[in-house]
């Protein structure tokens, strides 16, 4: 059976890794090579991951490399190059499931390249349409999505809640939406990564835990500001935040306001996060939104405890009503600031109750239940 894959990025984001590790659980679980696995290189972007990307299959539509000319940053140079890569490979894209005619091809990007392709034209290939993070649903989109729907094979989501969310919006037939955890846990690889050093700065230092990018939707200005009050009765406590975004110089900016570069620390992108996380005090997220929550699932497997923003996506559901770590209320730095006290107020029984419930829940989201619960969708 020949799949493709469509996932095209602007900048590291876990949607990468889950199109990886979705391939390589194909690869390492099917019987008698059963599957047989393509991405689908629209730009260039993928060369930017040949390490990660070794002993999978990569099929370039460009003639020319020109993922480093696409404007990137905010969100108006991102919507610009999402519309170059658009036009630019409407035809390209057609023309390659014409001549290849793969039995599926799974869009986790700019879906909406393959929902007008598919629209507009008869192809042998069945289109699963993988939900990456909470969809931004208007009254445009909702319209298009349901008119390009009968030609969708399966849309999987990657929470309980997202696919609730889709199914009371009837925009797809409920029998199409299908529940994939995305394969986050590596055992092998987070075990190796867990050990290496940290910088020497942070090494016996009790910090806090942020990862992401520097967006909005992160919103760690109110972890910041949270931070700021929780120091006022925990003065030896440091934030570190991993990641870099558009928003760098606004945050750098409060950390100078707030008298906090000796405190705050943003140590931007890493290539392995496994180390900071095992050795956190705990980890937060502030997050408008997240779905699922890459690190919150991460931090779970590694044994931390985990607050995050009440937000009816995935932290939500992930923390399951605080019993599987703390949500505080989605947007509030006093409800923030509140739920660390109550952390730290609790008792060992209750620390590890949520710690092994947070854990446990982290093996859904392992690769061979991901290859499961695919093997199942791609049988049907």
């Amino acid at each position: 059976m020949k799949i493709f894959y469509w996932s095209p990025f602007l900048s590291n984001i876990a949607t990468v890794d889950s199109v990886i590790n979705s391939i390589n659980s194909l690869k390492r679980y099917s019987l008698k090579n059963k599957y047989k696995t393509f991405i689908i290189d629209s730009t260039g972007e993928w060369q930017e991951k040949l390490a990660k990307i070794s002993g999978i299959d990569i099929i370039k539509l460009y003639r020319k490399n020109y993922y480093k000319f696409l404007p990137k940053g905010n969100f108006f140079k991102s919507r610009l190059s999402q519309i170059l890569i658009f036009g630019l490979n409407f035809n390209l894209l057609r023309k390659l499931l014409l001549k290849e005619k793969p039995d599926f091809l799974i869009a986790h990007l700019i879906i909406s390249l393959p929902l007008i392709l598919f629209f507009f034209f008869k192809f042998e290939t069945k289109l699963i349409i993988r939900i990456s993070g909470t969809p931004k649903l208007n009254g445009l989109r909702k319209f298009f999505w349901s008119l390009f729907s009968k030609n969708v094979h399966t849309v999987t989501c990657p929470t309980r809640s997202t696919l609730k969310r889709l199914d009371e919006l009837k925009i797809f037939p409920k029998k199409k939406l299908k529940l994939l955890y995305d394969p986050i846990i590596k055992v092998n690889l987070i075990n190796t990564k867990k050990r290496e050093k940290i910088e020497d700065r942070f090494i016996g230092t009790n910090y806090i835990l942020s990862i992401g990018r520097l967006t909005k939707q992160k919103n760690f200005p109110l972890l910041i500001k949270a931070f700021k009050k929780i120091l006022k009765y925990y003065p030896n406590l440091k934030l570190i935040i991993l990641g870099e975004g558009e928003d760098r110089k606004k945050i750098e900016k409060l950390i100078e306001k707030l008298i906090l570069r000796d405190y705050v620390f943003l140590e931007g992108y890493k290539k392995n996060v496994f180390n900071y996380l095992h050795n956190c005090e705990c980890y937060i997220s502030s997050s408008l939104y997240e779905d699922p929550g890459f690190s919150l699932i991460e931090s779970g497997f590694l044994n931390k405890f985990v607050i995050a923003a009440d937000s009816n996506t995935g932290p939500s559901e992930i923390l399951d009503s605080s019993n599987n770590g703390l949500l505080f209320k989605n947007n509030d730095e006093t409800s923030l600031v509140n739920q660390f006290y109550e952390f730290k107020k609790l008792s060992i029984h209750e620390l590890m109750k949520k710690k092994i419930n947070l854990k446990k829940f982290s093996k859904n989201f392992s690769s061979f239940n991901h290859y499961k619960s695919l093997d199942k969708i791609l049988s049907i």
